[in-house]
């Protein structure tokens, strides 16, 4: 299972690293430490707490999640397997992406729950109506 850096959490959180510190430290989200001393976090357990916290309202406001390319890095927080689709849910900061692929491209990807990765949005047009 991958673990996160408290600086690479802080970033899939959409929070600055002082905040992030300041959660673990209170015990928000379990930590461990590595053979070099830094705090890690089990990549379950921040899925988990990403999305708590994207329910929560509890992130920081005027973090960017995306840029020109329409890239919303995040953490996977479920991947629901068909014998032919799959559906899989990411968190990036305050956002919940979801995308539906087929089970042959979530295999190949490696596909689980607290792995980093990154949605990418494309439209190749965007319609906006006067309310």
């Amino acid at each position: 299972m991958q673990s996160y850096t408290i600086g690479q959490a802080a970033r899939l959180l959409g929070v600055s690293p002082d905040t992030a510190r300041r959660w673990a430290d209170a015990g928000r989200v379990a930590t461990h430490r590595d053979e070099s001393g830094r705090r890690l976090i089990e990549g379950r357990d921040l899925a988990a707490f990403s999305v708590e916290v994207a329910q929560s309202g509890t992130g920081e406001e005027d973090a960017s999640y995306t840029s020109a390319r329409n890239a919303f890095p995040g953490i996977v927080t479920a991947v629901k397997l068909g014998d032919v689709a799959a559906q899989v849910e990411i968190q990036a900061g305050p956002h919940r992406l979801v995308s539906l692929l087929t089970r042959e491209a979530v295999e190949e990807l490696g596909l689980e729950v607290g792995m980093r990765a990154t949605a990418r949005v494309k439209s190749t047009s965007v319609h906006i109506d006067r309310a």
